[in-house]
């Protein structure tokens, strides 16, 4: 008779326990940052249709959903999608089908591979990029006599690593129409002894690339796809492409529609007469993938090359105060008809005086306007008085790398006073209450963990300096994660969506062998990403 009452309440408890709820997938036994409000941490989370369902604990999880797959993260640390929120996907792409030159330590070496290269290849145009005087043991800058005695009927452009400079040879000036009468605002043609050395800084550039050989759209579609596996293959699950034209944009459309392309862009309109003319007609463009709604501008050049646009002369260069490719009134002009519109402002600064007229073009365009988040790009040399700038409508979105790769040189650019407020980012996020935090790729690495790295610890892959460089303007981990995710997603209009491990959120998880926020600092930059998830889809995962 017991067994009887005893198999019955079973039967019983059993009909009327509530069913389990279905659910795409479980993650259980992981250290989660959440990055929400209190930064909380939980060890499982459940997703259904490519958002976040629920998070907590494993034992709750799985007695309360039917789970179709579940991926044990082994103890190993989830945080939010990482975010590169200032980055060149394209160019990374496209740089990938040229001349690698980064990390060269001399011109010979450069020379050394221009000649392999064409061997290799045979190409009608040799293009190439990375190269570095700074790391060089001559740091002058290089001129076009070698390139003329290799090569002197085929055209070459080799683009300084940050892409504010070109050293090309005699074919590609000639092609080009340059020569000792060329005028042109905006940068410099370096002349010696009255003729074109083979240095052009900024604008000219464009003279040069508009004898580039067209690049077809199956090109275009290899360079997106092969560097979104190296993207997928970091953690990065959003990148922050600064500056594309249409065409490519609506490429990155289409590929994503076609479930080709998985990562999620956030697309910043280069800024020509076209370009701004489409968007502002048609306005903002946003999927599940791809967020059109802001416009790039430059306003100088870069320090490594001396075209960032300094108020005082070149500590290391008498009588040089670099250039301003967008001259001040161009920016108010801009800025004014911008802000008239839903789109963002996003410019390129790197010198004191870019950044000053860049910010004051912000201030007047946006008086009385809210929730712009217009950013400053790089906001790398600033005036002590005009950190005050920033705000809930001016964001700064930096690149930590940028710090520990110019800190061996800055101070002789820029002197022992204007280095004090240079890469000055803890200074930035007390005014501004956010920072954004990128790479700017391929002018760095793809590797967030070097940005993270880099914006705590302020050091090269070295342990150089040992007590850090600027220290004063480190970033805590906390903070240094936020910037490469829920700070990240609201410079780009997206914290409601991601950037942050809540529920209703869309599935973005990036999953690390090493709990970046207590592993010890040395070990910071050898964490390796296990997993990357989009949309609840496991779209790279290590062997």
């Amino acid at each position: 008779m017991k067994k009887i009452l005893s198999l019955f309440i079973a039967i019983t408890l059993f009909s009327c326990a509530p069913d389990k709820i279905p659910a795409d997938l479980l993650i259980k036994n992981a250290t989660i940052y959440t990055v929400d409000k209190d930064f909380s941490i939980a060890n499982a989370l459940v997703v259904k249709d490519g958002k976040i369902l629920e998070i907590g604990l494993k034992p709750e999880l799985e007695l309360k959903y039917k789970i179709e797959k579940t991926y044990d993260a082994k103890g190993n640390t989830v945080v939010p999608g990482l975010i590169d929120a200032h980055a060149h996907l394209y160019g990374l792409g496209l740089s990938l089908q040229n001349v690698d030159l980064v990390g060269t330590k001399s011109f010979d070496e450069i020379l050394g591979k221009v000649v392999a290269f064409q061997e290799e290849k045979n190409v009608d145009y040799i293009i190439g990029r990375g190269w570095d005087q700074n790391d060089w043991e001559d740091k002058s800058f290089p001129t076009k006599k070698e390139l003329d005695s290799l090569f002197p009927d085929t055209p070459v452009a080799l683009q300084r690593i940050d892409g504010h400079a070109y050293l090309v040879n005699s074919k590609a000036l000639e092609l080009a129409g340059i020569n000792s009468k060329t005028k042109i605002s905006g940068g410099e043609i370096v002349l010696e002894i009255g003729e074109p050395n083979g240095i052009l800084i900024d604008s000219p550039m464009d003279l040069i690339e508009k004898t580039f050989p067209k690049v077809t759209a199956q090109v275009s579609t290899e360079a997106l796809l092969e560097a979104e596996k190296i993207c997928l293959k970091y953690g990065l699950t959003t990148v922050d492409d600064a500056g594309l034209n249409r065409d490519i944009i609506e490429l990155i459309d289409t590929l994503q529609k076609q479930e080709k392309f998985k990562l999620r862009m956030y697309a910043m309109v280069s800024n020509s007469p076209e370009n701004v003319g489409f968007y502002l007609a048609n306005g903002i463009y946003k999927t599940d993938r791809l967020n059109v709604r802001s416009f790039k501008i430059y306003a100088d050049g870069a320090l490594g090359s001396r075209g960032a646009a300094m108020r005082e002369e070149y500590s290391d260069m008498h009588g040089h105060f670099g250039a301003m490719i967008t001259p001040a009134d161009s920016l108010d002009y801009l800025a004014e008809k911008i802000a008239n519109s839903e789109f963002q402002m996003n410019t390129h600064a790197i010198g004191d005086s870019a950044n000053i007229a860049v910010l004051r073009a912000y201030k007047k365009a946006l008086k009385g306007k809210a929730g712009k988040r217009w950013r400053v790009e790089h906001a790398q040399i600033l005036s002590e008085e005009d950190f005050a700038y920033f705000g809930e409508n001016i964001i700064p979105s930096v690149q930590p790398t940028h710090a520990t790769s110019d800190m061996y040189w800055a101070q002789d650019r820029v002197g022992a006073e204007r280095i004090k407020y240079a890469y000055a980012y803890k200074m930035m996020l007390e005014k501004a209450g956010r920072i954004a935090l990128g790479t700017d790729f391929p002018v760095e690495n793809v590797n967030p963990m070097y940005t993270f790295y880099a914006a705590v610890a302020r050091k090269d892959l070295n342990n150089y300096p040992e007590n850090g460089f600027q220290m004063k303007d480190a970033l805590s981990r906390e903070d240094a994660l936020r910037g490469m995710t829920i700070w990240a997603a609201y410079a780009n209009f997206e914290e409601k969506e991601k950037g942050s491990i809540e529920v209703g959120k869309f599935a973005d998880f990036t999953i690390l062998d090493k709990d970046i926020m207590k592993v010890d600092e040395n070990e910071i930059p050898n964490t390796k990403v296990v997993a990357t998830i989009i949309n609840g889809e496991v779209v790279f995962e290590a062997n």
